[in-house]
């Protein structure tokens, strides 16, 4: 979430110098840009595009993990290893998927911690693709967080410009005060 800072004295409503519109602005989300804003501009198609594909990935992913696992029966390097690498992508897709579900809830708290699990959501990519797929299912993937801070700040913003209104030596409370002390 951005707030624009050098158009905070501007009226509400308003643009800023740069041509932007004062206050806070939306965060765009991957493939709907600030669509979601509004559901407009063609936000729906996106959506089920964005729902078949990332399932359409998925199985795609499948398959190439399948002729991986099908060049390893060829090389004959025994049921140890098939095991092994089974087991290592279920476990990587597992947590890929729970990483990834968890950022379109909330802000990671520790994002050294999320840079250093980049590798483990590589591996377990199709974790990643089936969470996107599930979570666009409902909405675009993102867009409750990025609704309550765009909210939030909207909110924030209004009451701090509706709080600053006004020049405070001409309120009616202040000319009183001031004919008092004569």
């Amino acid at each position: 979430m951005s707030e624009n800072s050098e158009a905070t004295d501007a009226p509400s409503g308003s643009t800023a110098p740069q041509g932007t519109a004062a206050g806070p602005q939306p965060e765009p989300l991957r493939f709907f840009g600030t669509t979601w804003v509004e559901r407009d501009g063609g936000y729906g198609l996106r959506r089920v595009g964005v729902t078949a594909g990332s399932l359409a990935a998925a199985v795609a992913s499948c398959f190439v993990l399948r002729f991986a696992y099908q060049g390893l029966e060829i090389a004959e390097v025994g049921g140890l290893i098939g095991m092994l690498v089974v087991g290592m992508f279920s476990v990587c897709s597992a947590i890929a998927f729970r990483k990834t579900w968890d950022g379109f809830v909330r802000r990671p708290a520790d994002p050294s911690r999320e840079e250093s699990l980049r590798g483990l959501k590589s591996i377990g990519f199709i974790g990643s693709l089936l969470a996107y797929f599930v979570r666009s299912l409902t909405e675009a993937p993102g867009e409750k967080l990025r609704r309550t801070e765009y909210e939030t700040a909207v909110a924030r913003y209004t009451k701090r410009r509706s709080a600053r209104t006004g020049n405070p030596a001409a309120r009616k409370g202040a000319k009183a005060k001031r004919t008092g002390r004569k």
